[in-house]
């Protein structure tokens, strides 16, 4: 029995997605509840969020489980050269769990709550979405406040740009930093296309004179379910109503519209929409093979990027929809039971930096778009930027000024429920 707790444990960061509906059935929960009660670890010390030098003290030596969504190659890249700076700044031992889904830390989290875990967590950093920040808030499962307290958090300037306090419409509160801006955009392989549809109606007229050449992730896949936003938000009479709960709005009567508009552009999709890809690397694969010839992604640089890491033709070119697209900031959260509070805040502190935010923006790196503000930047960590060259096709400052307000993160769970109801059995 001991060895079966065990590979359940030591396996339990990375479960498929099917673990989503079936690794909390009772059998399964019972074994791990036990067993986190019988490895639940004495009292941790105290961490003071308002003495720096005393968390830098804490934090030496301590050993980091930092949990994110594993799914692109880049970005783990990026955390591996990271785990290389704070061992060396800061002796913390950085391990990457890379997680199919976000969602399966959050239950992690609170089942350790339910085994009376309250601080010997197995997560002590972890990358959160709106729609996870919101149900770890909601459920008190969150240490803080601290993001306010990291020495870099000033660089954000979070006084004139308010994104940095609020997560999916849902106020921070001082429970997660931020860490990087995303924002969605589309590309397309110019060899292939002259004139690329401009909104999300355009898109489906464009489907229907280009069979084949479009698609789109899997909800829940975060892409995905991010491209059912955007549709829905421009699709809408009524999207007042899409940033507060969506228990309190018609939802049948607000979504028709979606489904109304998919059933007409699936038939178009690539293999007529019985296939849907897992993520955006895959979406690069279909473009780079020639399968498709438009995609979006989350990053403004993914064309950039894509190009430099041979993923994507050279005539590839990105561009951002007319009335604007979805933009958020992706931030950082410390569970209430993290084994290792001081080494979170510290890693987070450092993620902040101008020197690990412009390693960021490379396009070898993630191509990602930093949340700091340049004019809170002296002049040596504004030329980390300067020196960036992005090349040919970067997204112009006026295009990314161009955004859209993520929905209420209730929208998100229910819009992905109702796809899989419609259109999951059709595959």
């Amino acid at each position: 029995m001991t060895d079966v707790v065990s590979a359940a444990v030591n396996d339990w960061g990375f479960l498929p997605v099917m673990a989503r509906r079936a690794a909390f059935g009772k059998g399964l929960l019972a074994v791990v509840t036990c067993y986190l009660i019988s490895v639940a670890l004495p009292g941790k010390a105290q961490v003071d969020t308002d003495n720096w030098p005393l968390v830098l003290e804490q934090a030496h030596g301590q050993e980091l489980y930092f949990n994110t969504w594993g799914g692109e190659s880049r970005i783990n890249g990026y955390l591996a050269w990271v785990a290389a700076q704070v061992r060396e700044r800061f002796a913390i031992s950085l391990q990457h769990v890379r997680l199919a889904d976000t969602a399966l830390a959050v239950s992690r989290v609170l089942a350790e709550k339910q085994a009376g875990n309250t601080d010997g967590g197995t997560i002590d950093l972890l990358w959160v979405n709106g729609e996870n920040f919101a149900a770890l808030k909601n459920n008190n499962l969150l240490f803080g406040p601290w993001s306010e307290q990291l020495p870099n958090f000033a660089l954000v300037d979070a006084d004139n740009f308010p994104e940095m306090r609020a997560d999916f419409t849902v106020p921070v509160d001082g429970l997660e930093a931020p860490w990087l801006r995303a924002q969605l955009i589309f590309y397309f392989d110019s060899a292939v296309i002259a004139d690329p549809p401009q909104s999300i109606p355009a898109l489906l007229t464009w489907a229907k004179n280009n069979p084949g050449e479009f698609t789109y992730p899997k909800p829940p896949a975060f892409l995905g379910s991010t491209f059912l936003k955007q549709a829905l938000l421009e699709l809408a009479r009524d999207t007042d109503a899409l940033f507060a709960p969506v228990e309190q709005s018609d939802f049948e009567q607000i979504t028709a519209v979606l489904w109304q508009y998919l059933d007409q552009l699936h038939p178009y999709l690539l293999r007529k929409g019985r296939y849907f890809p897992s993520n955006g690397a895959q979406l690069r694969r279909l473009m780079a093979d020639g399968d498709t010839a438009l995609a979006f992604s989350f990053s403004p640089n993914e064309v950039i990027t894509g190009i430099r890491n041979r993923e994507l033709p050279e005539t590839a070119r990105s561009y951002v929809l007319k009335g604007g697209t979805i933009a958020n900031v992706s931030f950082l959260a410390i569970p209430f039971n993290a084994s290792n509070k001081a080494a979170a805040m510290v890693v987070a502190n450092y993620l902040l930096s101008a020197e690990a935010q412009a390693q960021a923006s490379l396009p070898e790196q993630m191509g990602s778009t930093t949340v700091l503000s340049m004019a809170q930047l002296n002049t040596q960590q504004q030329a980390l930027f300067d020196a960036i060259d992005l090349g040919p096709g970067a997204l112009s400052p006026q295009d990314l000024a161009r955004t859209r307000q993520e929905p209420h993160p209730s929208w998100m769970p229910a819009l992905e429920a109702a796809w899989l109801t419609r259109y999951n059995r059709r595959q």
